[in-house]
């Protein structure tokens, strides 16, 4: 779990950070740009290697654009950009820091046709992109790092998915040193060089590396991150233009409100520009959203779209706008990824979408998990083009769940009275009707065994009349631990969201700590947090801000069961962010 002092220093130097560091198209390199990071710092010599083959740039506008300051050689390779992949949004990034620091002039028209080229031609391939889609879905998650020398030289300042959401040449991960080292140069003497201290712990065991963490990091990356890989080379000669028009099936869920279904129809015109319009409906309230849209798709399967959308539904995390990161599949049948909105891209759904074809199709069911000895439990199972002379004979949920009553039928939803053994055995199960089917669609279970709070780790913010706060929306998830009896393992049954009370906690820093006193408020029933206002308090301590780190506590009692299960995550809730570094023009 991360603690108070890393998430704020990530939060503090991501205002100032974020948008430098990708690739920093630097004129010229220094000399000690080849030899590595702890040599260039001696003053030593490394030994040279050949220069990997460059990515070469042929279109028109980039070479008269970029070419000012990025020579081209005899094999049309523009330097830096032909030694560099990455996301839609890590392009922008880099075109919007020529504009700021080395005076590039772009008309709106000409920003969007480079990035729609280099985005296409010096991208990322889907499978490359899928284990960073968190940085452009703008989701806050705990990352798994290789060690703690890396997360030392990296993860201080910013997330390590930002470095890997880019590919370079073994070379330009070195120059990408020069550049921290050129804007922020205690980098050198506080992460780059030297290891984070350790207090008493014992030296490392013989065979450890020993490289300083900049030589680890760099090390790691060239070796996850490299510019010429076999998933690139099999997508450039694969990908080809989206076609995507049509209706489209969507479902998905949105923390504290559920599961939903819908639909969005899909239109291209001759320009290429996407519109969409979506209908979603929430079956735990009815609450419903519309939405209209428009969308570009970026190397053949990255969507990025932005809607008005509106809701039925009065609270404060109903959006009147949306952002759309998806990824397409291969066979362009289905997409998946996040929806968002708010001020810091705090609330959110995750949507998996599907082509309306003409026979029917079963998307899932309104509840998450059933428990064994259940009687007459009512389902909705929501799907498309469904049949209406249905029986439940035409229905398998799998051994020892029963259908005993079909209760109504429509095209588009199928409710029906299910029975469950009390030796059914836990697990998910498909939805199967005849021969169509929604996997893993819901879980049968027998006791829950543990929870999760969700988030683990959460960053709100304070906020008031002039700068917008930062909410944020827990849930508890239940869990059986499987066959193997233990939790945490791979075997765990997540059996969706289970009805808890909510408290705070005092997340003891210091003495005195009253944190919990100030931060805001959290919803007893609904896990809501909404935080309290920015700027001096004279209610604390020297009048301090309302800023603080607390515990998110859940705690429920299943039935059946005399020891209350719970859990926590924990919840930093700092001032606003005065300055956001974002790349909302993707979608533009």
């Amino acid at each position: 779990m991360p603690r108070f002092g890393s998430l704020t220093s990530r939060l503090l130097a991501t205002q100032v950070l974020l948008f430098l560091l990708p690739a920093l198209f630097l004129r010229a390199a220094p000399a000690f740009a080849q030899e590595s990071a702890s040599d260039s710092a001696k003053g030593s010599n490394a030994t040279k290697e050949t220069p990997e083959e460059g990515i070469p740039a042929r279109n028109a506008l980039v070479v008269a654009k970029c070419g000012v300051c990025h020579k081209q050689d005899e094999k049309s390779n523009l330097s830096r950009i032909s030694w560099i992949r990455t996301t839609p949004e890590g392009w922008e990034e880099a075109m919007k820091r020529m504009i700021r620091l080395h005076g590039l002039t772009l008309t709106p028209d000409e920003a969007k046709k480079i990035l729609r080229y280099l985005s296409d031609t010096h991208g990322l391939a889907p499978e490359e992109a899928k284990p960073v889609a968190y940085i452009a879905e703008q989701r806050l998650i705990d990352e798994k790092v290789p060690n703690d020398d890396i997360a030392h030289a990296c993860k201080a300042c910013h997330a390590l998915g930002r470095p890997l959401s880019w590919r370079r040449s073994a070379d330009d991960w070195k120059l990408l040193v020069n550049m921290h080292i050129a804007f922020f140069p205690n980098v050198q003497s506080t992460a780059f060089l030297y290891p984070p201290r350790r207090g008493d712990a014992p030296p490392p065991a013989p065979g450890a590396d020993q490289r300083p963490p900049v030589d680890q990091a760099i090390a790691y990356f060239a070796k996850n991150g490299p510019l010429h890989s076999p998933e690139w080379a099999d997508w450039q000669a694969a990908m080809r233009d989206p076609k995507l028009d049509g209706r489209w099936l969507l479902y998905g869920t949105q923390p504290g409100k559920g599961r939903f279904f819908g639909e969005m129809q899909i239109s291209t015109a001759p320009d290429d520009k996407i519109t969409t319009t979506s209908t979603i409906t929430f079956v735990r309230d009815g609450n419903t959203l519309t939405a209209n849209g428009s969308s570009i798709v970026y190397t053949g399967y990255a969507w990025r779209g932005r809607s008005k959308a509106k809701s039925t539904s009065a609270a404060v995390d109903a959006p009147s706008s949306m952002r759309e990161v998806m990824s397409i599949s291969r066979d362009q049948s289905q997409m998946e990824g996040r929806w968002f909105w708010g001020a810091y891209d705090e609330f959110g759904m995750d949507v998996t979408m599907r082509r309306a074809v003409e026979g029917p199709t079963v998307l899932g069911t309104n509840v998450s998990s059933l428990k064994a000895g259940t009687s007459n439990a009512e389902m909705q199972i929501y799907g498309d083009n469904l049949p209406q002379n249905i029986v439940p004979a035409d229905l398998d949920l799998g051994s020892g769940v029963t259908v005993t009553k079909v209760l109504s039928a429509k095209p588009n939803v199928i409710t029906v009275s299910v029975d469950v053994a009390q030796n059914a055995i836990p697990g998910k199960r498909d939805v199967a009707l005849k021969h169509f089917l929604a996997p893993a669609a819901f879980a049968i279970y027998d006791h829950i065994d543990y929870l999760k709070v969700s988030p683990q780790t959460a960053l709100a913010h304070l906020g008031g009349d002039e700068h917008a706060k930062g909410y944020w929306q827990f849930e508890a998830i239940g869990y059986a631990n499987g066959p193997d009896g233990k939790p945490d393992t791979a075997d765990d049954i997540e059996l969706g969201p289970v009805p808890v009370q909510w408290k705070l906690e005092e997340f003891i820093a210091s003495y005195g700590d009253d944190d919990t006193e100030f931060v805001g408020k959290l919803d007893a029933d609904t896990g809501f947090f909404t935080p309290s206002k920015d700027g001096p308090n004279p209610k604390r301590k020297s009048s301090r801000n309302n800023y603080g780190d607390v515990w998110v506590v859940a705690t429920a009692k299943p039935s059946g069961s005399e020891t209350p299960l719970v859990a926590r995550s924990y919840l930093i809730v700092a001032v606003p962010q005065y300055i956001h570094w974002e790349q909302p023009e993707v979608t533009e």
